[in-house]
């Protein structure tokens, strides 16, 4: 029993879902996206509800029901309204900016960090230090803020690097001199 699966996703009345063969297609406002549904699972669009079911009670599709039917509503929340994550530099002298079709990272390191970004995302930097990634794909914009944030973690003794935006760091206490 999925309990997610069994919900129903209620479509918004700017967005159409077309079901071909196995593939999902999402067309909104702000952009298209498409998907192919695993086999044994179905979908059934009808009175502005769209509804995920599963073919037989297999381990293997029990698993993948409430998947699909999270990310088909991901899917239809992008066309929508989109996705965003903010990060925020920390430390002296840790910067970034866009250049052309790259973000531009200063962090500390002997050389600039040039990572390129994709063309169905948004890359915004504000202060120097703030950065603002947006997209209609969860997915990649969540991939392309872990990938940033991987170039320098925040460190646990003075709280540099590259963080989410209101993500906590555990800090330790430094080196004690001792007697």
């Amino acid at each position: 029993m999925s309990r997610i699966g069994n919900k129903a996703i209620s479509l918004p009345e700017k967005v159409k879902l077309e079901v071909k063969d196995r593939s999902v297609e999402v067309e909104g406002p702000k952009g298209k996206l498409d998907w192919t549904l695993p086999e044994g699972i179905d979908v059934v669009v009808e009175d502005g509800a769209v509804q995920v079911n599963r073919q037989n009670e297999k381990r293997e599709l029990r698993a993948m029901h409430g998947t699909a039917r999270s990310l088909i509503q991901n899917m239809i929340l992008g066309v929508s309204q989109g996705f965003s994550k903010d990060l925020e530099i920390q430390g002296v002298g840790l910067r970034a900016a866009v250049k052309g079709s790259d973000l531009d990272l200063s962090l500390g390191k002997s050389h600039p960090i040039l990572h390129p970004i994709p063309n169905d995302l948004t890359v915004t930097v504000t202060e120097n230090t703030k950065i603002k990634v947006e997209g209609i794909d969860k997915q990649r914009v969540g991939q392309f803020a872990a990938d940033v944030r991987a170039y320098y973690p925040p460190e646990p003794y003075k709280g540099k690097g590259v963080r989410y935006a209101g993500e906590y760091v555990r800090r330790k206490a430094g080196k004690s001199v001792g007697k």
